[in-house]
């Protein structure tokens, strides 16, 4: 029996971004060097595909820094982490590596600058988040208020609205965050912001790909993690741009592929945790069901590399 047509429309791009492939690249490296068991505070990056694959390697995830014996190295994820943690680290003398992304790195700075001029900060952001977690403790406990969306900011209580600045976690909605913005610059004309925004490049080009595509799909599928904000945030970028079938999916077998009956063309992305094998292995499942078409379409060219961490820098990196 012949199968349905089904035209794939490849976002570009997509998967991996340097900060992502950076911190990956510190664990394995760290490996190569130190040898296993290496230990890594909290998922590298947000993909258990890679979580998985590492620990194969012999990294060891935890959660907290107790978790950690002495003598092994240790490892910040991407997302960065409070002072709070290599604090607790020089004090125990265990040797860590810091795998945060620059880009979270330079919202680090930012809400230290503020908070030395006594600004008081907002902070865009998802509660919980890691990287929220992280930025947070950059600072004093009280400095940062958080807020999620244009409703806080209306019911918003400031000590001075003459001293305030807003920072933003670097994995959010741009569209989203550009409407909690200007409600801020509406409300606190004198706020402080950014020379440049903080949502970053891959999570901006990846949310502009989907745009690119959203409208001419019946169903648009993001290969991710269900707690990867910048994935999460692809699936509503596809439905506000008018693709209501836009799912999240860690691997092929999370397909339901009852919801693509009927369809001819289908969107496919992938979030920055998103290792290409597994948009591979999405294309090779969509060719047991349909006769597969891929037309892959050109967005932003990205070069953007980040540097090791100097103990790492002439280690090769894991087999």
């Amino acid at each position: 029996m012949s199968k349905t047509p089904l035209t794939v429309l490849l976002a570009n791009p997509r998967g991996f971004c340097a900060g992502v492939e950076r911190a990956i690249e510190i664990v394995e490296r760290a490996l190569h060097k130190y040898g296993a068991p290496v230990y890594v505070r909290h998922e590298i990056v947000h993909n258990r595909f890679v979580v998985q694959s590492l620990e194969a390697k012999g990294a060891v995830f935890v959660e907290e820094l107790t978790e950690v014996p002495p003598d092994v190295p240790v490892i910040f994820s991407a997302h960065g982490v409070p002072k709070e943690v290599p604090a607790e680290a020089e004090r125990r003398n265990l040797f860590y590596l810091d795998a945060t992304c620059p880009l979270v790195s330079k919202v680090h700075r930012e809400a230290e600058r503020h908070a030395r001029f006594g600004r008081q900060i907002l902070l865009i952001g998802h509660a919980g988040h890691p990287e929220v977690v992280g930025t947070m403790g950059q600072v004093p406990e009280g400095s940062i208020l958080l807020i999620e969306d244009v409703a806080a900011v209306e019911t918003l209580e400031v000590k001075d609205p003459t001293n305030l600045a807003y920072i933003t976690q670097t994995t959010l909605s741009v569209d989203d965050t550009a409407e909690i913005i200007a409600a801020l610059r509406r409300r606190f004309p004198e706020i402080h912001g950014p020379k440049k925004e903080d949502i970053c490049y891959a999570t901006t080009n990846r949310q502009e790909a989907v745009k690119s595509i959203a409208r001419n799909c019946d169903a648009l599928l993001v290969v991710g993690a269900p707690n990867s904000s910048n994935s999460q945030r692809l699936v509503e970028v596809a439905r506000r741009e008018g693709c209501e079938t836009a799912l999240l999916v860690q691997r092929s077998e999370d397909i339901d592929w009852e919801s693509l009956r009927g369809i001819s063309t289908l969107g496919l992305t992938a979030g920055a945790s998103a290792p290409e094998i597994l948009v591979e292995e999405v294309l090779e499942a969509c060719r047991l069901h349909f006769d597969v078409e891929i037309q892959e379409v050109s967005g932003a060219v990205e070069d953007v590399i980040f540097k090791l961490p100097k103990a790492l820098i002439g280690t090769a990196a894991s087999a």
